[in-house]
């Protein structure tokens, strides 16, 4: 017998197995570490809610910082605000560069996770490849839409700013090793300004199914309003790139028709005094914890999204896991997962007129708005987050050899 072969082999199944019990270590880069703060936050925390640590060790690297008990390791870099959009913040790698950079080379991780293509997403992206280590990131925002918004008091320059903002995402997104993408429509537009259709793939978010129901009605919620009209909800950040000037238009159709609405509008943001002075006659909530948010859903009549700049619509699968029905931009993220006259129903983004008749209808029809209730709700059980984070870490561990053979 070969004592030495043997021996040879029971030391490589040791090291074998002992490479495979090494955790795997995920640097994670993230300008917004709040929970709450918007849909892509909340996808984040999805994450971290069900992160392994005899698994994984995760290393986060933000600007915004998180709550006082964040069980994670992380380390804040310099951040300002935005102009124009005081609550959101954008770290500045270069004002702590060489701090962060020995935080990284201690840390050593196996694998990056970018969270948008900011100066940090792009610091890290840049360190990333500089290191041969393997990035992941999600596609959170669609920036490239937002742009119609921004600049349309400059429309001579909206044509040369959009080419300029694809040519810098597509160069960050195609630098990345897997682009978490989580709509089908967006990935075929993502396609079509050249992103590599090889590194994305499709990743949907998920619902919680125990916050948002239908049992959670509380028609006593309504003595706030004082009076027996249909409630309309609207849920976003309050930002003029959430199509808030066609949100507008239809509260006037409404006022103009005789007020046959209450107008509800959940959420806070820098449009927000400017909308209490054109919507007189709205409730204006504020920002929400869910467990309050998810009783207004399951108690409202119709819930209202005219936003054409979402790369999912988290509040649109919100509100149909709540039972109520949808009146949603056919536009982004919303396009996809409404099913016309099914799972809810989609309008042209800019036409007023035709999500104020969409409104009317629901009320009136009441077999198409109970179909409607019916098939969203069945829709959203396939949208199970134990299932999608599970396939998110199967992409991290897949992505740790790719590189690091």
């Amino acid at each position: 017998m070969n004592y030495g072969l043997c021996l040879y082999f029971l030391i490589l199944r040791a090291v074998t197995s002992a490479n495979r019990m090494k955790k795997i270590k995920v640097a994670f880069f993230a300008d917004m570490l709040n929970e709450d703060f918007d849909g892509a936050s909340r996808t984040i925390y999805q994450i971290i809610r069900r992160i392994d640590p005899k698994k994984y060790t995760f290393f986060f690297m933000c600007g915004s910082p998180p709550a006082a008990n964040f069980p994670f390791k992380y380390y804040q870099i310099p951040s300002v605000e935005i102009p124009k959009n005081e609550d959101y913040r954008i770290a500045i790698p270069a004002l702590d560069f060489f701090d962060m950079n020995n935080a990284m080379l201690i840390f050593n991780p196996d694998v990056i996770h970018i969270s948008s293509p900011s100066f940090l997403g792009r610091y890290a992206v840049d360190y990333a490849n500089d290191h041969d280590i393997p990035v992941v990131t999600i596609y959170h925002t669609h920036f490239i839409s937002y742009i119609d918004y921004y600049f349309k008091g400059l429309k001579m320059l909206i044509d040369p700013v959009k080419s300029f903002v694809i040519s810098r995402n597509k160069s960050f997104y195609n630098n990345c090793d897997l682009v978490l993408v989580p709509s089908q429509s967006l990935i075929e537009e993502l396609a079509g300004y050249e992103f590599d259709r090889n590194k994305m793939k499709l990743w949907p978010r998920g619902m919680n199914l125990a916050m948002f129901s239908p049992s959670k009605k509380d028609k006593t919620l309504l003595t706030q309003i004082a009076n027996d009209k249909p409630v309309a909800l609207f849920v976003s950040r309050l930002v003029w790139e959430k199509n808030l000037s066609t949100l507008i238009k239809i509260y006037q159709l409404n006022e103009a028709a005789g007020h046959k609405f209450q107008f509800v509008i959940a959420g806070d943001g820098v449009a927000m005094e400017a909308l209490e002075s054109k919507m007189p006659n709205a409730l204006f909530l504020g920002n929400m914890d869910h467990k309050t948010l998810s009783v207004w859903y399951a108690t409202a009549d119709v819930f209202l999204f005219p936003s054409d700049t979402e790369t999912y619509g988290n509040v649109v699968v919100e509100a149909m896991a709540s039972g109520l029905p949808v009146v949603a931009a056919d536009a982004g993220g919303p396009s996809d997962l409404v099913d016309q006259h099914k799972t809810g129903i989609k309008c042209p983004p800019q036409d007023a007129t035709a999500f104020y008749e969409a409104m009317l209808l629901l009320i009136s029809d009441a077999a198409l708005r109970n179909d409607i209730i019916h098939q969203a709700l069945s829709f959203v059980q396939t949208l199970d987050w134990e299932r999608l984070v599970a396939e998110y870490f199967i992409f991290i561990d897949d992505l740790v050899p790719a590189k690091n053979p």
